[in-house]
């Protein structure tokens, strides 16, 4: 069952993109970043990059279930490094404001996203329910779950991805808040 409804899920789920180039724009107009912000934000926001980068290399996406690398944490590694680039810009940004508008977007944009993406594993995998009752939605296990096998990262899966979408968002980000400190 849908926490915020089937509806509403499918509708946040295709405003997605189109909410982040709205918030890249708030972002754009009220950061005020000085060096200390940006020495205590972009490091947050790298580890989450990093995560997001070894998620997706490790992420067979409708081919296979993901339960090993990050996935033996946390079942929703993408979004974790999503919040957690989020979270780093926002320190970086100076803004009280943009943290809540960051903390809002992922409640009511994000959450539902995740939990249609839940119904749709759990129809194509049978094994995703056992995988689900071990491993957390999203705050990470302090240990993995055991494999069977190892799962390793794979560049061609890093690719196949896109996950360097996320990097060039990342930077064109770090560019404007730089821009902005100089200013």
């Amino acid at each position: 069952m849908l926490l915020f409804g089937k509806r509403y899920a499918d509708t946040v789920a295709r405003l997605r993109v189109p909410t982040g180039f709205l918030l890249v724009a708030v972002f754009a107009w009220f950061a005020r970043p000085t060096p200390l912000w940006m020495a205590l934000g972009v490091p947050v926001s790298l580890a989450g990059l990093a995560l997001r980068a070894w998620a997706a290399g490790c992420l067979a996406k409708n081919q296979q279930l993901s339960t090993g690398g990050p996935y033996a944490y946390t079942r929703n590694p993408l979004y974790l490094g999503t919040l957690m680039v989020a979270a780093g810009l926002a320190i970086a940004s100076r803004s009280p404001g943009l943290a809540a508008l960051a903390a809002a977007v992922f409640l009511f944009i994000y959450l539902p996203v995740i939990e249609l993406e839940e119904q749709h594993l759990r129809r194509l995998f049978q094994d995703y329910d056992a995988y689900a009752r071990t491993v957390p939605v999203l705050w990470p296990r302090l240990r993995p779950i055991p494999q069977k096998g190892t799962a390793r990262f794979r560049p061609s899966l890093y690719l196949r991805n896109q996950e360097y979408n996320a990097a060039a968002g990342f930077a064109l980000g770090l560019a404007l808040l730089i821009w902005k400190m100089g200013r």
